[in-house]
C-alpha cells in the first residue's frame, strides 16, 4: 500500500522540546517484529524459498489481512482481520514507508492527544479505513494489509493540530532536494495525490488509495471534533530582548 507515498517526509518540527511517544514507538516496534517473523521479510527459513515462499506469503496475507469478500460473509475470523491487518506489511518498502511516516508525524500527535486517546484513535481510524475500502470493493478476493489507513489518519489529525509545523520533504519534481514547507502545504498536497491516484486505480494488487483518503479524512474530522474548541498548539514566541515586555 505505501509504495505511493509520493512526498517523502523526513522531519516535522516546531520550536518546542522533542515529544516522548511511547505508543508510537511501540507500534513501530510491533510492526517491525511481526514483519521480520513473517514470510514477507524472506528472512525466516521456516517458510522456504521460491514458489514455496510465495505460497506461504499468499496464505499469510489471506489469514491476517482483510479479504472483502470473506469479511462480508459474516465469518467470525474475518471480522477480526481489520485489526490484525494493521500490523501486517507486504514488503520491505511497504513497511519502511509506513514506519517513516508514523515516526515523523506520530510523536507530536500522540503528545497532543495523550497515550490512551491516541491508541484508540489509531486503531479505530485504521480499522474504519480498511472497512471503508472493503465496503467499496465488497466482491474482491484480494488481501488488504498494512497500517496505511491508520497512519493516514495520523496525518489528517496532524494537519489540524499543527498546520504551521515545518515539514522537511523530498519532492521528485525538485530532483529530491530537501525543502521545508508548513504542514498545511505538504499534507493537502499529499492527499490530492492520493485522490488523483485513486481515480486511476484498478481493482487488483496494488495500493489501496481509498483507504489512505478515508483514513486522512477520519483523522482530520476526529481532531476537529475533539480539539476544535481548544487552541491548536503553536510554537512559543521568541523571548523578548532584555528590558522589554511581551504582550
Amino acid at each position: 500500500m505505501i509504495s505511493a507515498w509520493s512526498t517523502v517526509a523526513l522531519r516535522a518540527s516546531r520550536s518546542m522540546r522533542r515529544p516522548t511517544a511511547p505508543v508510537t514507538h511501540t507500534l513501530i516496534a510491533l510492526c517491525c517484529l511481526i514483519f521480520l517473523a513473517g514470510p514477507a521479510s524472506g528472512l525466516s527459513p521456516a517458510y522456504g524459498s521460491g514458489d514455496e515462499l510465495l505460497i506461504a506469503q499468499r496464505a499469510y496475507f489471506r489469514r491476517w489481512g482483510v479479504v472483502p469478500a470473506d469479511l462480508f460473509e459474516g465469518s467470525a475470523r474475518a471480522v477480526l482481520t481489520p485489526a490484525t491487518a494493521l500490523f501486517v506489511h507486504g514488503s520491505w518498502v511497504h513497511l519502511l514507508g509506513n514506519m517513516l511516516f508514523l515516526y515523523v508525524f506520530g510523536a507530536m500527535t500522540e503528545e497532543r492527544m495523550g497515550r490512551v486517546q491516541f491508541t484508540l484513535f489509531y486503531l479505530g481510524c485504521g480499522c474504519l479505513a480498511l472497512l471503508g475500502y472493503a465496503a467499496a470493493n465488497a466482491d474482491s478476493q484480494q488481501s488488504l494489509v498494512g497500517a496505511s489507513g491508520a497512519i493516514s489518519a495520523v496525518l489528517g489529525a496532524f494537519l489540524f493540530l499543527f498546520p504551521d509545523a515545518r515539514v522537511t520533504s523530498l519532492l521528485p519534481f525538485l530532483f529530491f532536494l530537501p525543502v521545508r514547507f508548513p504542514a498545511w502545504v505538504v499534507l493537502p498536497f499529499w492527499a490530492a495525490l492520493q485522490w488523483l491516484a485513486a481515480g486511476r486505480a484498478t481493482q487488483g494488487p496494488g495500493v489501496a488509495y481509498l483507504a489512505h483518503l478515508l483514513g486522512f479524512g477520519l483523522g482530520f474530522c476526529f481532531a476537529w471534533a475533539r480539539f476544535g474548541r481548544t487552541t491548536r498548539v503553536k510554537a512559543p514566541p521568541a523571548p523578548a530582548p532584555e528590558g522589554e515586555n511581551q504582550p
